[in-house]
């Protein structure tokens, strides 16, 4: 049985595809690969992958479906291949849980980078803390999250982003301080998908009557509830 990580790549053009398959490989990563929506979500749940690399415009639907399927069962770290302009897009694919974009043409560098850094957040660290705060648990270690009790599923890059202002609680964190942490110096400028990251952990973990966890200091960047 291999141990290397095993990616689950879907896109409709032959070409990228292969293309892929080659970058992927000499990257030590597995494949396995789809064509359109439905044999990507076939895939997926006959073998789950390690990851995902899905791309946003598919013959028999969208990529931000297939995201919101996975994550009806899985974690498992996405990253959606979207083409220039598709803004609206690559926003309503994180908010179905995609972990990062990546826009065509892509460097493959970059996307191997980006795909290391997805895995990495899926990682766990042993010696780190369980945070309990106001009826919310974090175990840094388990990559587990409970609010009064209740288990809360956190993609990949949600925990991750919850971690960095947690291990920080009461210190106000900068959008450019959180990217840097959570996502890499390459991605400090890109407030957009702090926000919507934010936007998704919040709705997942903070109570209906407005936020009690994670507070904003408008234009600057957010604190963890000390």
């Amino acid at each position: 049985m291999s141990d290397r990580a095993r990616v689950l790549v879907c896109d409709d053009e032959p070409q990228i595809l292969r293309a892929l398959k080659v970058l992927l490989r000499d990257g030590g990563y597995e494949t396995e690969t789809a064509e359109t929506a439905d044999e990507a979500l076939d895939r997926a749940a006959l073998r789950a992958p390690d990851a995902a690399i899905i791309d946003l415009v598919l013959p028999d639907g969208s990529g931000i479906e297939v995201c919101r399927r996975l994550r009806e069962w899985s974690e498992m770290p996405i990253i959606v291949l979207s083409a220039v302009g598709e803004e609206d897009a690559k926003v309503d694919a994180l908010a179905a849980g995609a972990d990062d974009y990546v826009t065509k043409p892509f460097s493959p560098r970059e996307l191997l980078a980006r795909l290391e850094a997805v895995l990495r957040r899926t990682s766990g660290v042993l010696d780190e803390p369980v945070i309990r705060a106001d009826g919310l648990e974090i175990d840094l270690a388990a990559h587990a999250v409970k609010r009064d009790g209740e288990p809360v599923h956190l993609t990949p890059t949600e925990f991750e982003l919850l971690r960095t202002l947690a291990r920080h609680r009461g210190r106000l964190m900068t959008h450019r301080t959180l990217l840097t942490e959570v996502w890499g110096p390459e991605y400090v400028g890109d407030t957009q998908v702090l926000r919507v990251h934010l936007a998704n952990l919040r709705r997942k973990i903070e109570p209906p009557e407005g936020p009690r966890y994670i507070h904003t200091d408008p234009g600057v960047g957010y604190r963890f509830a000390a």
